[in-house]
């Protein structure tokens, strides 16, 4: 492979931090595409649809790890199969052909899949990815333990919203307004992200009214 590298990279909410994922890779990437939201399946991912459309023949699409590019094993060789070998890749209203030649390398795997590795690799991206949905299983069902025995404690109370519903109004209208989401993020002690939440949800109310 002799074209670019490019990059991948996907958190579970607008919260987390993605600057950790590829940051210590051997060979820089020349473009990154980030989502920030569920993986649970291709639909909801538009920067990975972006980054499909984006990578061309020769070049390498490189990710942290099988999970962060696919949620279940399915959706991994789906992928996985279009990228190397060519094939159509469907993302909510709009199906994305893909031209086959574009290698994929898994960083914490140290694993790259070129489409021309043999019955071998397939095997092998089988095993890894059950093993990445079994190793992310593992961790819901200690979360899940975790919640039920503060429950049963009496100590677990879930998350408290961050805004009351007057309060995301008040912020909206503020944004709407001209008024910077770091300066009202600083100002009610709370992440940028919180304030952004704030004026999707306001946005959401006012359309279905």
């Amino acid at each position: 492979m002799t074209g670019q590298r490019i990059g991948y990279k996907r958190v579970s909410s607008v919260a987390q931090n993605a600057d950790r994922q590829l940051a210590d890779l051997k060979a820089p990437v020349s473009k990154t595409f980030t989502d920030k939201a569920s993986g649970k399946n291709v639909d909801g991912r538009p920067e990975l649809r972006r980054a499909i459309e984006y990578v061309r023949e020769g070049d390498t699409l490189v990710v942290h790890s099988m999970d962060r590019l696919a949620r279940n094993i399915v959706d991994l060789h789906q992928i996985v199969d279009a990228l190397t070998k060519g094939g159509a890749l469907r993302f909510d209203d709009k199906t994305v052909e893909c031209h086959g030649g574009v290698a994929v390398e898994f960083v914490k795997e140290g694993r790259t899949f070129t489409g021309d590795d043999g019955s071998d690799a397939t095997l092998m991206l089988g095993v890894l990815g059950a093993v990445a949905q079994f190793e992310r299983s593992i961790i819901k069902e200690r979360q899940r333990e975790g919640i039920a025995l503060a429950k049963a404690r009496g100590v677990y109370k879930g998350r408290k919203p961050k805004f009351t519903p007057e309060q995301t109004a008040v912020v909206a209208q503020r944004v709407a307004g001209g008024e910077s989401p770091t300066e009202l993020a600083e100002e009610y002690g709370v992440h940028r992200s919180t304030i952004y939440k704030a004026v999707a949800a306001a946005r959401a109310e006012a359309d279905e009214a």
